[in-house]
């Protein structure tokens, strides 16, 4: 499973130079864009490997503080680049689809062919209810400033919106260090929050860095036009930023984090699954979107943190089903379905979102 994985995912590294030749071409939004977003997935995996292996000859805490700064940086590359363009919808619709793919759609996966394989499944009902609680907060804190912004008259990335939304950003960027030395220092257990995989390193150091280099670059020239390609798409094929923000940007540039999950459902290793999704959606709650607003800042395009209101209740319902499948300490196939169901539903709905302009 995951060696087949692996190679079909390198395969995609043919859209890496397809991208920019369909562009020069003058090829559809449509095949520009998805060459685009298909050259993600290989690149985005490359550098989590290279950061696997980097980290794995750090150290346990220096590389899992390598791990848990780096490994988002596929989605924050893009965001940034989506940031530059004055495209904010596409950013907070991105921090959205994040959580729901991790807590909803690579949960259920993991659920389904971990209940599968193995029927009935356990894992670490305290520490997956911490990491259930530490969800739900985040979100809580993401909902602050849409909470104001709609009771509060205000001004849109204006005035105490935005200052609202800084100042939430400052806040969750301080539980999110303090989340971190609790996991370094504290937890004996570990909360798989910071933890690299502990395979034995095959790149030489030099190739690890050199690898996670030329990646990251990569994803920055796509990304550019991926960006760039939402505007003729939005118009000629009438498919919402929201949509494209929500589903398909996370998927590309989590791609790896989403098989780790479901690839430890597959070999019975339920805590470490459930570590993966619920870390991963601590990690884009308390790290990735505050970083997000400071980022804006300096790009000179400041961003709030208000989300729809059908972002908000969706993420609501994520937080809280993660919240209610931790407490049994089990799971089967069948929640994986449900979970899956949940997902696409919601999917559906913001397919239908209107196109603006």
């Amino acid at each position: 499973m995951s060696l087949k994985s692996v190679r079909t995912s390198y395969a995609l590294l043919v859209c890496v130079p397809l991208t920019p030749a369909l562009a020069a071409a003058g090829a559809d939004s449509l095949w520009v864009f998805g060459a685009a977003a298909l050259g993600l997935i290989p690149l985005s995996r490359l550098v989590s490997r290279a950061i696997e292996e980097a980290a794995a000859r750090a150290g346990a805490r220096a590389g899992g503080l390598l791990t848990a700064t780096l490994a988002y940086a596929p989605q924050l590359i893009v965001c940034a680049m989506a940031l530059a363009a004055g495209r904010h919808g596409l950013v907070k619709s991105s921090i959205t689809g994040a959580l729901l793919s991790m807590l909803l759609l690579v949960m259920g996966l993991a659920f389904f062919v971990g209940g599968l394989k193995h029927r009935r499944q356990y894992f670490n009902r305290e520490q997956a209810e911490l990491s259930a609680t530490m969800m739900v907060l985040s979100v809580i804190a993401l909902s602050v400033p849409a909470l104001y912004g709609t009771f509060v008259p205000h001004v849109r990335n204006s005035g105490p919106v935005e200052s609202l939304s800084e100042a939430v950003a400052a806040i969750m960027l301080i539980v999110y260090a303090m989340a971190l030395y609790f996991a370094l220092y504290w937890d004996g257990d570990g909360t798989g929050i910071t933890a690299p995989r502990a395979d034995v390193p095959r790149w030489p150091l030099g190739r690890a860095l050199g690898t996670l280099a030329v990646a990251l670059l990569g994803i920055g020239w796509l990304g550019h036009e991926l960006v760039a390609q939402i505007g003729p798409l939005t118009r000629d094929h009438a498919v919402s930023e929201t949509f494209l923000g929500l589903v398909i940007i996370p998927l590309a540039t989590n791609v790896s984090g989403h098989l780790v999950g479901v690839e430890m459902a597959w070999r019975n290793r339920s805590d470490v699954s459930l570590a993966v999704t619920l870390g991963a959606g601590i990690h884009i709650a308390l790290f990735v979107a505050p970083l997000l607003v400071f980022l804006s800042l300096l790009l000179g395009r400041p961003m709030d943190l208000i989300f729809s209101p059908l972002e908000l209740v969706s993420l609501a319902a994520a937080s809280g089903v993660a919240t209610l499948v931790a407490h049994d300490g089990a799971s089967n196939w069948l929640e994986g379905v449900l979970l899956i169901a949940v997902y696409a539903m919601l999917a559906m709905a913001f397919w239908w979102v209107p196109v603006v302009g």
